[in-house]
């Protein structure tokens, strides 16, 4: 694989609730987390004092975030809508020549900001809120 560009790492939001995707307008900058919590399963009888894992336990969670410049797009206007009627829509990340990664999330903050010589910008964070699917390019 080669290297890719940064600028097509790509979040898209579910415009209407029927599919129809739409990528964040004025994104500079996007990141995609996966983790994955642990249950510590070591006894007193563990081999060597190791710590032991309980393998398919544990709560798995996706977040993204993301910057950039403030438009006022339809994209915009849908992001704060999330926010402020707490809806949980779906997002698709666009990983080039990965992926597309998919489901629910909660946008969990938004911060607008900007400077008098500068342009308005924003940053978004968004959690998953259930199970996310994974489609290979």
């Amino acid at each position: 694989m080669v290297a890719q560009n940064g600028k097509d790492l790509l979040i898209k939001v579910d415009m209407t609730g029927a599919g129809l995707f739409e990528t964040l307008a004025g994104l500079r900058a996007t990141r995609l987390s996966f983790n994955a919590e642990t249950v510590d399963v070591t006894s007193l009888d563990s081999t060597g004092g190791w710590r032991e894992l309980l393998g398919g336990a544990g709560v798995r969670s996706a977040s993204i975030s993301g910057s950039g410049v403030f438009r006022d797009e339809a994209s915009d206007a849908r992001a704060r809508q999330i926010f402020f009627d707490r809806e949980t829509p779906d997002f698709q990340v666009i990983i080039p020549d990965f992926g597309v990664v998919e489901g629910a999330f909660q946008l969990t903050s938004i911060e607008y900001a900007g400077s008098h010589d500068g342009e308005a910008t924003y940053e978004m964070s968004l959690a998953s809120a259930g199970a996310l699917s994974f489609s290979a390019l």
